[in-house]
């Protein structure tokens, strides 16, 4: 079995579907906007892979966040939620994915 999104050493390896059949080609992404742009430009699909890369993109953008505290991550952690959301807003699982990480975020408040 192929793959289609993973995670491996801080990189989130993305199966470019566009490629399917004739090439199996992995993106990798290193950032939160490559995984969205990923979304977006249909490099993944199917409800479940959009959930997982959206929280997997959530997680890379969290991750380089540079702040001195909660209260400074907070914002700039629900802007890259706003960006993510905004790459197919008619996915369910995108927007179920988005509101886990963010409620699992907000206990750690």
């Amino acid at each position: 079995m192929i793959p289609t999104v993973e995670w491996k050493n801080g990189i989130v390896m993305m199966l470019d579907q566009t490629k399917l059949p004739f090439e199996t080609v992995y993106q990798e992404c290193r950032d939160y906007q490559t995984v969205a742009r990923g979304i977006k430009e249909l490099w993944v699909r199917g409800a479940p892979a959009i959930g997982v890369s959206a929280a997997m993109g959530l997680a890379l953008g969290a991750r380089q966040i540079e702040a001195s505290s909660f209260d400074d991550f907070l914002p700039k952690f629900d802007a890259i939620c706003v960006e993510m959301a905004a790459t197919r807003p008619t996915a369910v699982n995108l927007f179920l994915a988005i509101d886990r990480i963010k409620k699992f975020v907000r206990k750690k408040e």
